[in-house]
């Protein structure tokens, strides 16, 4: 069945034929009565040369509304002035005022409520039954003339709500794409912080690798050994510092310019628990602890394991609830650092952190997961089937290539 309502609204022109003919073959039969028969054979021609166009006006009703109107107003008028009786095909008459009232134009919607009403007095007036006393015609054109005010009303209704809808469904599509925006200036100001992060990361390495290099030319001569030590701490260094330079330009890579600010020393792993101490002692219960065998990671790591935590405890504290509690555990691999926050307030929708709409230090889910493929790593989030919300990461030591 949905198939064939489907074919039916993609063909509205062939339906209207197809109920013109229904009306058609009716009138037909109509005239084909004795009665009709009786009137002669010009009587019946008349009657033919009205009720083909009405059927007409049937057909072609929504490929040419004005139109249509125009022609069953010439057709309503020439029956008034020939004086040819009423006619089934005259049915043509409510369903093109219903037509133009719900797509034609303003002015022909106005025109057909007008003619419509008009069409009943003007009808009794003309084929009068002179049996009848005044309050009967009059009774008699008001019920006439209600068909044609509900078709218009009908029509009208169905005008507004199709503009209703019509802009509904706009204002929906301008809401997506001010999200679309949205999204894509979070993602472009998260890019330009990690940019202004790890450039001081990269700073860091380079100043160390330049103490370094100048110790080993002091100590070169006296101290072949120191000098030795110094230049694999270069070594060293050199690499992480590389390894963190194609991370910034792969943040960068569609051309961001970073913003300009201060530039401060980047927290680490080691300050996870000044963190969660923090929470503590602002009212937000956290249990932290740290599993396998910590270990130096390069700065980039770590990083990126505060800023999730950091994001996540204090999504924790704006949407948990007042009685909110959370976890994070650490866990060292040999290949990897794992990240397990949970809590278990009454949390938020996970869409909404798939927007962005959380923003702690960064911009929710979006800035978590630039953070973490940054490094290479990958990330899991979402609410926990007894309640709160879960957070997941799995952060490499060392880059995918």
């Amino acid at each position: 069945m949905q198939r064939l309502y489907d074919f039916l609204r993609r063909h509205p022109t062939g339906v209207d034929c197809f109920w013109a003919l229904v009306l058609l073959g009716i009138s037909l039969v109509s005239l084909a009565a004795p009665q009709s028969r009786s009137e002669g054979t010009d009587s019946t021609a008349l009657l033919l040369l009205f009720t083909v166009p009405l059927c007409l006006v049937i057909a072609l009703r929504q490929r040419m509304p004005e139109k249509m109107l125009l022609l069953a107003l010439a057709l309503g008028a020439g029956q008034l002035v020939l004086d040819v009786p009423q006619l089934p095909a005259d049915f043509a008459f409510l369903v093109i005022v219903y037509t133009v009232a719900a797509t034609g134009a303003r002015w022909a919607s106005r025109t057909a409520l007008a003619v419509g009403l008009c069409a009943a007095p003007l009808a009794q007036l003309r084929w009068a039954d002179g049996t009848l006393g005044i309050g009967a015609n009059i009774a008699i054109t008001v019920f006439q003339a209600v068909p044609f005010a509900l078709a218009w009303v009908l029509g009208d209704s169905i005008r507004v709500r199709r503009a209703y809808f019509a802009q509904l469904e706009e204002r929906a599509a301008r809401l997506e794409k001010e999200r679309e925006a949205q999204a894509k200036v979070a993602v472009a100001a998260e890019r330009a912080r990690i940019a202004r992060e790890l450039h001081d990361v990269v700073a860091h390495n380079v100043s160390v690798m330049v103490v370094q290099a100048d110790g080993a030319a002091y100590v070169l001569d006296a101290a072949p050994d120191q000098a030795k030590k110094a230049l694999e701490t270069i070594s060293s260094t050199g690499r992480q510092a590389l390894a963190e330079m194609r991370r910034l330009l792969g943040v960068l890579r569609t051309g961001e310019h970073q913003e300009a600010g201060e530039y401060v020393p980047q927290p680490d792993v080691q300050q996870i628990e000044d963190l969660v101490e923090q929470c503590r002692s602002s009212g937000l219960p956290v249990d932290f602890k740290i599993e396998g065998t910590p270990r130096e990671l390069p700065s980039g790591v770590e990083l990126t394991a505060y800023r999730i935590v950091q994001e996540a405890l204090t999504n924790t504290r704006k949407h948990g609830g007042p009685n909110a509690g959370a976890s994070v555990r650490l866990v060292y691999f040999d290949d990897g650092l794992g990240l397990l926050i949970e809590d278990d307030g009454k949390g938020a929708p996970h869409e909404l952190y798939e927007e962005g709409g959380f923003d702690g230090q960064g911009h929710g889910m979006i800035g978590m997961r630039e953070r973490v493929g940054m490094v290479g790593g990958t990330l899991d989030a979402g609410p926990r089937p007894g309640g709160g919300f879960r957070i997941s990461a799995l952060l490499p030591l060392k880059p995918a290539h």
